[in-house]
Parts: C-alpha cells; sequence; structure tokens
C-alpha cells in the first residue's frame, strides 16, 4: 500500500472550503472520492471566467481538494511550502508531480495557461518514461481533457506504468531479470509495487534534501 503523507493544515482548510462551496451550490457533498468529482466538474464549469477573484479562489480550494483526492487514492505528499499556494504541488511516490492549482484553473478556462503549471512531471531519469506513458494514451474530448475526472484517469495511468517501469529498472540493477522489457508490460504484484514505491519515493526525498 502506498506511504500515505499527512496534508498540512491550510491544504486541508482550503479543501473543505471546496466541500461546502459545491454543497451550498449543488446540494450535494464531495466525498473526496472519483465517484463525487464529477460534481466539481460541474461546479467549475459555472465558475464566471470575468470575474478574477472568484476564479482565483476557486482555483485555490478546488485544486487543494482534487489534490487530496488524488493523495488518499495513490498516496504521496504535499510540496506547499511556498509563499504561494497556488504554487504548492502534489508529489505521487513514483515522483511524478503536478500544480492542484494549475489543473483546477485548466478546467474552468478550458485552457492552458501561462502564469500556471498545468503539466506533469518527474524526475529525469524518469521523464523519457512519462513522456512515452502519454504519448500512448488515447485521443481524448477536450471537455474530458481539461476536467479533473480525465485529470485523475491520466494520473493513475501515469502511475500504474512507472510503478511497473521502476520496478523492472530495480530488478535489472538487482540482477532479477533481464532487462526493462516493453513499457506498457504487466503490472507488478502489490508487494513488489509498494516495494518500488517506497524506494522511489525515498529517492525523491533525498534528492529534495540535497
Amino acid at each position: 500500500m502506498s506511504t500515505l503523507h499527512e496534508a498540512p493544515a491550510k491544504v486541508m482548510e482550503y479543501a473543505a472550503q471546496t466541500v461546502a462551496y459545491v454543497e451550498r451550490a449543488l446540494g450535494l457533498a464531495l466525498e473526496y472520492d472519483s465517484d463525487t468529482l464529477p460534481l466539481l466538474d460541474h461546479y467549475l464549469r459555472e465558475v464566471p471566467v470575468d470575474k478574477p477573484e472568484a476564479v482565483a479562489l476557486v482555483v485555490l480550494t478546488a485544486g487543494t481538494y482534487f489534490g487530496e483526492v488524488v493523495r488518499r487514492r495513490i498516496g504521496g505528499r504535499w510540496e506547499a511550502s511556498a509563499d504561494d499556494p497556488q504554487e504548492w504541488r502534489m508529489v505521487l511516490p513514483t515522483g511524478v508531480s503536478f500544480s492542484p492549482a494549475g489543473f483546477a484553473a485548466a478546467a474552468i478556462t478550458r485552457a492552458e495557461l501561462e502564469d500556471l503549471d498545468t503539466s506533469l512531471d518527474a524526475p529525469p531519469r524518469m521523464r523519457t518514461y512519462l513522456a512515452e506513458a502519454l504519448a500512448r494514451m488515447g485521443e481524448v474530448t477536450e471537455d474530458d481533457y481539461y476536467s479533473l475526472c480525465g485529470r485523475l484517469d491520466t494520473i493513475e495511468h501515469v502511475h500504474e506504468v512507472l510503478v511497473a517501469v521502476a520496478a523492472k529498472l530495480l530488478g535489472e540493477q538487482d540482477g532479477s531479470v533481464d532487462g526493462p522489457g516493453e513499457l506498457a508490460g504487466d503490472d507488478p504484484e502489490p508487494e513488489v509495487e509498494a516495494e518500488v514505491e517506497a524506494e522511489v519515493e525515498a529517492e525523491v526525498e533525498a534528492d529534495d534534501v540535497n
């Protein structure tokens, strides 16, 4: 099972605001899961893009809520040390990271943004595999691409692929396999996945310290 780091108190505060906003607007409660995430996408489609202050507030709160959904489903940790909360990032156990605020802003505007990061990143050694995993995904509609539901599907797919890649690379290092094999090969067993995630996450945290 993936390591579940605690979320900073400020993240939980902003995420709770999103739950309150959506329940007040739609009469339904978000549950920090994929089943209720479409409610947030529906809410974001109604945000008036001609009101910058409202957009900025929702980007922050909805972004932290989405980051929490990902953290609870996959594991990972918040990088929330930046003074500007819109620069906070979610780092998955594989080292893949993204800006939750950037994804929320793109869901509202249906566009890539210059002032917020709307892409997935990974440690240098994994970026090629990340790019290949994204390239292998099928075409999606514009609505699905910018929706938080669509982003979650992409994140989960990339995470599974990179866990499998990391398992093969680690196996190659200790001599247990002949080579990394195909990128889209079989997923590792759960206990292998947990071991790989723990090792990759430790490496990422060590890089942060250095």
